[in-house]
């Protein structure tokens, strides 16, 4: 967004006209209550005691006219302003609009559903708001919304568009808009972004969407805000709006042990000797389980200070804050006694369903939602909390209420997975299989997948409540939670020997790092999080090219091979299948230096977001509107990829159309043998839509990771004898299994097969 032409901070750099202030007091009588005083222990587990007296510890109120440009507490009307704007009005305003209506008592809505939701879309778009090419001068929903766009995405069978975040975000300062530190998921508005388009495109395009057959789905933040009106009420003291966040006041005697904050900044990140220093007087819970984007001299902690800020009352205040993200992005309280922040998060969720028309949402980050101190000398307890289960089911049942669905962002254990999808979130994001499959590309060899397949089954964590992705905004994360935290003691069975959950977890990683960009510098670590790249340059990477430029046309259709292998592993299984603009057209990352403003405070993402033209409506453009420079394409845009019958989107819709054509997205699985040929991934499913009693055929995907051709020997004990297996591709028989349960297949480098079991004849009766 920094890079925009139009950017959102200079939406309010004009003359502004605050009618009435003149007929302000010029001044009001000032008022100097008596210092109150008390003596108070604090306990390390106990809150202090809410005493009224305490909170009216207050300096003197001065009320006193003011220039009408005056961008603080002390001028009415700039408050107005914020508050006009803010998150938390407008949720209030909307709630009045829903509540007592019919329509709340319409839909089931406590237990989650992941096959109700797969019914109305299994194969999703990701777009990225500020990486898509437009026309001249058209937004980025109108893009969407093109009726060429939803042509194209019906012939490779996509059914739905996830937005991703498009209402206003960044922050405020005075009465100037701040540009988004993280992707635009630091929301400050329920209104869509003007650099995106309107409210009204918005609904146009899932008009359009409805046309096709298809859906909309849209984001909300359950976790954090930016710092726009919310958060700046909030910094004043002003009424409920510090019960949106994790704030404590820190009292004016105490000031000393905060950093300074420098001009141009509104706040600083606590170092750990003051986040202990804090924790230890009682003010704040102090070091919680990890510390999310740690950069030295950046991010250290979780807590930041605010500078000083005067209040509508007359009282400068400082405060520490917790974000469990970037210091624009201040965690959102789910107990505090105003239920302000949830107020906030399910206002923003009806605005979305109700008013903008959206099918689902996406629950970013949605596992963070509970803090607790621990015993003394623990980490606070921050993951896997009771309250992030509360708050999700509350979200999740609200939005089912009104008819909807929500799939969830929660990169912790498969029992996180587990608890939260039971009562919460319809779908998961899928950070069970996603190291798993890049792990086996980069090695050639499947067994971490299959070991983290076989794991989340035991689990109870199954593949049709995840969605199966390809790239996103994000990194390809690696922080393998579920094997370095609660499991990290446990041992595994892996490569011949005995290994502890954290030592395979770092050795995962130190693989996938080594593979992916050992000798390959277009490709970057991220932070302690993963690594930032594209689904082609993480194939390169696997294929040792050194250099992008290195890639020649000859070289394409591997990499495109090896693309549509990870396709029909995510998609011939059941679950949501998603892919982004980048995987259409096969975008590789941009050079660093291109992107240096924006990954210069360390957020190497920034690479792999790379401008891309689905449907070559700019061939000249060298970027985005946005300001996103424009990436090097192997395939090329939708139209003429869908003219030719071996480019990837027209592969690609072979691979949905089996997937469609027999429903294996609601299918059951049933089985990940293990395999001799160290490459090869097989994936049994009944075909059974969730019902067990169903009488339902078998499905057998088959994969192979190596960049060699393989033979080898499927064997299952839910395989039938006798059973002839047929290659739906092809409508060949591939042989039959025997009475050892198995069956024989041969594979083409990164090749892929779907296969479906034909029950043999039952024997005839002898006549009587």
């Amino acid at each position: 967004m920094a890079r925009h032409e139009h950017r959102p901070e200079e939406l309010y750099t004009g003359p502004i006209d605050l009618p009435g202030l003149r007929e302000l007091a010029e001044a009001e009588s000032e008022v100097d209550p008596p210092e109150i005083t008390y003596d108070e222990q604090r306990y390390p587990a106990r809150p202090r005691r809410l005493r009224p007296r305490d909170q009216l510890r207050r300096g003197g109120v001065r009320r006193r006219a003011t220039d009408p440009r005056t961008a603080n507490g002390t001028n009415p009307r700039y408050v107005e302003w914020l508050v006009n704007q803010s998150m938390l009005h407008d949720a209030d305003v909307l709630a009045r609009e829903v509540s007592g209506q019919p329509a709340m008592w319409r839909n089931p809505y406590a237990r989650p559903d992941a096959r109700r939701a797969i019914a109305a879309t299994d194969v999703w778009f990701t777009a990225y708001p500020i990486s898509l090419i437009t026309r001249p001068g058209q937004s980025f929903l109108s893009a969407l919304g093109e009726e060429q766009l939803w042509a194209a995405f019906e012939r490779i069978g996509i059914t739905a568009i996830h937005t991703g975040p498009v209402k206003r975000a960044g922050g405020i300062a005075g009465w100037v808009d701040t540009p988004s530190v993280d992707g635009h998921f630091d929301r400050i508005s329920t209104q869509i972004d003007p650099t995106f388009g309107t409210d009204d495109q918005f609904r146009a395009l899932c008009d359009a969407a409805e046309g096709h057959g298809g859906s909309i789905i849209d984001d909300i933040v359950p976790g954090h805000t930016g710092k726009g009106a919310d958060f700046r009420l909030a910094e004043m003291g002003y009424k409920d709006y510090p019960g949106i966040y994790h704030m404590v006041e820190i009292q004016p005697e105490d000031w000393g042990l905060l950093p300074d904050v420098p001009d141009g900044v509104d706040s600083v990140n606590l170092d750990p000797a003051t986040e202990h220093e804090l924790a230890e007087r009682g003010y704040i819970i102090g070091a919680l389980q990890r510390v999310i984007f740690y950069t030295p001299g950046v991010k250290e902690t979780n807590w930041s200070a605010t500078a000083p800020v005067a209040g509508p009352d007359g009282v400068t205040r400082r405060w520490v804050y917790l974000h469990y993200f970037k210091q624009g992005q201040p965690s959102i309280n789910w107990l505090d006694p105003t239920f302000a922040g949830m107020r906030l998060v399910i206002g923003d969720a009806l605005h979305s369903l109700g008013e903008l028309g959206t099918t689902a949402l996406r629950l970013d980050a949605n596992g963070f939602l509970g803090v607790e101190k621990s015993a003394e000398g623990l980490p606070a307890w921050s993951e896997g909390h009771p309250l992030s289960h509360a708050a999700n089911h509350i979200i999740g049942g609200m939005v089912r209420k009104v008819g909807g669905f929500t799939f969830q962002e929660l990169n912790l254990t498969m029992e996180d997975i587990r608890d939260t999808g039971a009562v919460g979130a319809d779908l998961s994001y899928d950070f069970v299989g996603r190291p798993g499959y890049h792990h086996a590309l980069a090695t050639g060899q499947t067994e971490f997948l299959r070991l983290a397949l076989t794991t989340s089954l035991e689990l109870g964590v199954e593949p049709v409540q995840l969605v199966h992705g390809l790239q996103n905004h994000d990194e390809l994360t690696y922080e393998l939670v579920h094997w370095a935290t609660r499991h990290a003691d446990d041992e595994y069975r892996f490569r011949g020997s005995e290994i502890t959950g954290g030592d395979l977890a770092e050795l995962v990683r130190a693989e996938l790092t080594e593979s992916l960009t050992g000798t390959a510098d277009y490709n970057r670590v991220f932070t302690q999080n993963g690594i930032a790249c594209t689904t082609t340059s993480l194939i390169a990477a696997t294929r040792r090219f050194a250099r992008l430029d290195d890639i020649t046309e000859s070289d394409v259709p591997t990499i495109r091979d090896a693309h549509l292998l990870l396709c029909a592993y995510n998609a011939w299984q059941p679950g949501v299948f998603a892919l982004s603009g980048w995987d259409l057209t096969g975008m590789l990352t941009v050079a660093p230096d291109e992107v240096a403003d924006l990954v210069a405070s360390g957020d190497t993402r920034w690479i792999e977001r790379g401008a891309h033209d689905l449907l070559d409506v700019a061939p000249k453009a060298t970027g985005s509107a946005a300001g996103m420079p424009r990436a090097r394409s192997l395939y090329g845009p939708l139209p003429a990829q869908l003219d030719d019958p071996e480019s990837f989107a027209s592969r690609l819709s072979e691979v949905l159309e089996l997937r469609r054509r027999h429903g294996i997205a609601t299918a059951t699985q049933v089985d990940i043998p293990q395999v001799a040929h160290a490459g090869m991934l097989v994936l049994v499913h009944r075909l059974d839509e969730g019902d067990p009693q169903a009488e339902a055929p078998l499905q057998v995907t088959v994969l192979n990771f190596a960049g060699e051709p393989t033979e080898g020997t499927v064997h299952s004990d839910h395989l039938t004898p006798g059973a002839e297996v047929i290659d739906e591709a092809s409508g060949e028989s591939v042989g039959t299994v025997d009475d050892l349960h198995s069956f024989s297949v041969s594979l083409p480098a990164y090749g892929a097969m779907f296969l479906l079991l034909e029950a043999p004849e039952p024997p005839e009766e002898p006549a009587d």
